[in-house]
């Protein structure tokens, strides 16, 4: 059973096709929900004709009751003749303190002042926020003379799902793979799973936990278009996106009506998303609401008027970075395009997780769902549910931290692992290595933050933390956690390279031996210092490497240990797609790039048949070995069946790439990274290094006790 069947037998009645939405919308101002809350009615089947009888029935109600504020006028005068009418509108309302009563205005109909029953803003207090709610409303219209106010609320019912059964939504886990809930996450967000790796996926969903967390503090910055705002303006009619420069702490907080306090947009929302929060020329941060800003991230609550204030929105902040990463790291730091009053220590310590907006693609038109998935109003209504369950405490299950990081540290793990345990494991039903997964994107999203706390504010500096915990589960093993930014910017920590520049240490044996030959040897003039070429380590190691790392290239793993050998046999069962001959001849091409001489060199190929690519494959070497005997290199290739990867040389060592060659992801042929293997993003993969002897070539890894491992996670 695919997967899109697998939903709508699931979730029958609460999916909808996520492409008929941007079918429907034109150039029409209303959020996804409120389309897909149509849709949902009218779409909700796999059957195409009746899709298309659904859309056109979308198209007719939008066409009919949704109010476009150029035909306004007309809408009023429909109502007029008619006695009333039935629209879709954003509907704000106020309380006229002087008459009494609760007073509704309308967006696009360009009304104002029209009495509404206290029911209504009783049932839907999100009325009063100041930013309105999407519904439909039956407007009426009183004749006559001496009529006060011509118009009515006759009724009101917001674009929103009114109830759920969470424990259905709950259940329905266990009929999914873990891969399979997150691709159906990534449909219901609108994304093509298809187009992006497990990281990016997890990326991607970290903006769905300021819905699911309650008092959840969210930061993304990245380059444009990437999406960072979309399912905060799209996705829940719980949240509200303002513009970062329009934020006010009387909008956000309290605002003062003579004695009366009202509060702010805290009270109302679940989210709160700052959009474009970056620096603007021009516009200076009010002190006060950064001050009641930081008392509330830390606390819940904030002083404004007479009195202390609770609240649960969640805090989300999205903008636009100006560098590259690579830039921030080396000249300023990953906050340096948020406001300049923002960037201080006692602000940031209090952000949960900074989600690496640049490690996401820009959003082309492939990169949008067609396939099903929830109706945006249905998992909103579920996200708001789920944020009355507390999950913290399951962490310290499974991991003990470093007592070296701070509270606010523990604080913002745990709620992060909290969030994206809901989000993929409603049902609490996970394996130890998914928890440790969830854990490490939780350490590594507060890390980037803490990391930028030391070169922003230097008391942070005095009390470093070490972001390491203690797997509980897997018998007291301590794992190290850290940014994959400064992982592949820094990749000399990872792969030691040779460098021409640097001084070889001389080993134990080396430095007896030099000193016996100094006893016993004359005086010798002084000669001028030279630098000694690096010799290239060549240990035995496993090395690993994270999903999404750069600056990864076959001469930093494989060009040491190939250097002096004579014969190299490659055993790589998927030499087959054009791809992956391309990474046979880019490891050849490093061969012949790295060694002093490639004459004489012989390099033989196993690789396994897929008969209907034979023939073809079959040229290619062909192609590829009669282009070789120019330099002086024999190669030859072998078809067998068998499924283990290993490079092996005839001077004794053997590496075996858990992968083989093909260790990059999909990447553009009309990108730098098709010509730079550095630009390149890895799948997650091990190498193991282990010298062996003439006699046992065939050595079996898990017997090699002397193997150093060598892991930077």
């Amino acid at each position: 059973m695919t997967l899109q069947e697998k939903i709508m037998r699931s979730f029958l009645g609460k999916v909808v096709r996520k492409d008929l939405a941007f079918l429907v919308k034109g150039g029409l101002p209303v959020p996804t929900y409120v389309l897909e809350y149509l849709l949902g009615q009218y779409c909700a089947s796999d059957d195409q004709q009746a899709i298309e009888m659904g859309i056109e029935k979308v198209k007719e109600v939008i066409r009919n009751n949704y109010v476009n504020r150029a035909d306004a006028e007309v809408v009023k005068g429909k109502t007029r003749e008619n006695g009333r009418y039935r629209i879709i509108d954003k509907v704000t309302v106020t309380l006229n303190e002087k008459n009494d009563e609760y007073q509704a205005t309308f967006a696009n109909l360009g009304l104002s002042g029209v009495p509404i029953g206290i029911q209504y803003v009783t049932q839907n207090p999100k009325l009063l926020s100041g930013n309105g709610v999407w519904c439909i409303i039956t407007i009426g219209y009183i004749p006559g003379e001496d009529v006060k106010v011509r118009w009515e609320i006759q009724t009101l019912k917001p674009i929103q799902i009114s109830n759920i059964d969470l424990q259905d939504y709950i259940s329905q886990r266990r009929c999914f793979t873990t891969e399979e809930w997150i691709d159906f996450l990534m449909h219901t967000v609108g994304l093509n799973p298809d187009k992006m790796n497990r990281r990016e996926k997890f990326i991607t969903l970290a903006r769905l936990l300021p819905h699911i967390e309650n008092n959840y503090n969210f930061v993304e910055l990245g380059p444009k278009g990437t999406g960072k705002s979309h399912v905060f303006q799209e996705l829940s009619p719980y949240g509200v996106l303002v513009s970062g420069g329009d934020v006010t702490s009387p909008r956000l907080f309290v605002s003062m009506a003579g004695k009366k306090e009202n509060i702010g947009l805290v009270g109302y929302w679940d989210v709160v998303a700052w959009d474009e929060f970056e620096q603007q020329k021009g516009r200076n941060v009010d002190a006060v609401l950064i001050d009641t800003m930081q008392n509330y991230l830390a606390n819940k609550s904030f002083n404004r008027g007479k009195g202390t204030h609770e609240a649960s929105a969640s805090m989300a902040f999205v903008g636009n970075t100006k560098h590259t990463v690579p830039y921030m790291l080396k000249n300023s730091h990953l906050f340096e395009s948020i406001p300049t009053s923002f960037i201080k220590g006692a602000f940031l310590d209090r952000i949960h997780l900074y989600n690496p907006g640049w490690e996401i693609r820009t959003l082309k038109k492939n990169s949008f769902s067609k396939g099903y998935g929830l109706i945006t109003d249905y998992i909103a209504a579920v996200l708001h549910e789920l944020r009355n369950l507390d999950l913290t405490d399951k962490l310290k299950d499974y991991a003990k931290f470093d007592g070296s990081l701070s509270e606010r540290d523990h604080l913002a793990i745990r709620k992060t692992f909290s969030g994206m345990v809901k989000l993929l494991y409603p049902d609490g039903n996970m394996t130890d290595q998914e928890a440790y997964e969830l854990i490490d994107f939780a350490a590594e999203s507060r890390k980037r933050v803490k990391d930028q706390l030391y070169l922003i504010d230097e008391t942070f500096r005095n009390e470093p933390a070490i972001f390491k915990y203690e797997l509980l589960k897997q018998h007291g093993e301590i794992k190290t956690v850290d940014t994959l930014e400064r992982i592949s910017n820094n990749i000399d920590e990872v792969v030691e390279e040779t460098s021409d520049e640097a001084e070889e240490t001389p080993s134990a044996e080396e430095s007896n031996d030099n000193a016996t030959s100094a006893n016993n040897a004359e005086p010798a003039a002084e000669t001028p210092k030279t630098k000694r070429k690096r010799i290239a380590d060549t240990r035995q190691k496993t090395l690993s490497f994270r999903m999404g790392q750069t600056g990864v290239t076959y001469e930093k793993l494989f060009a040491p240990y190939l250097a002096n050998a004579k014969e190299i046999v490659v055993e790589d069962p998927y030499i087959r797609a054009p791809w992956q001959v391309k990474n046979l001849m880019e490891f050849i091409t490093m061969l012949i790039d790295t060694r002093e001489s490639v004459e004489g060199l012989k390099i033989k190929l196993y690789t396994s048949e897929e008969e209907e690519k034979i023939p073809e494959l079959i040229d290619r070497l062909d192609d590829i070995k009669d282009d070789l005997v120019e330099y002086g290199i024999e190669f030859d290739y072998t078809f067998r069946d068998f499924h283990d990867r290993a490079i092996t040389t005839d001077d004794g060592w053997r590496i075996v790439p858990g992968r083989g060659l093909d260790i990059y992801e999909k990447y553009s042929p009309y990108s730098v990274a098709s010509s730079r293997q550095a630009r390149r993003k890895c799948k997650e993969f091990s190498v193991d290094y282990v010298r062996v002897d003439g006699a046992s070539r065939g050595i079996d890894l898990r017997k090699a006790t002397d193997v150093e491992n060598i892991v930077r996670e």
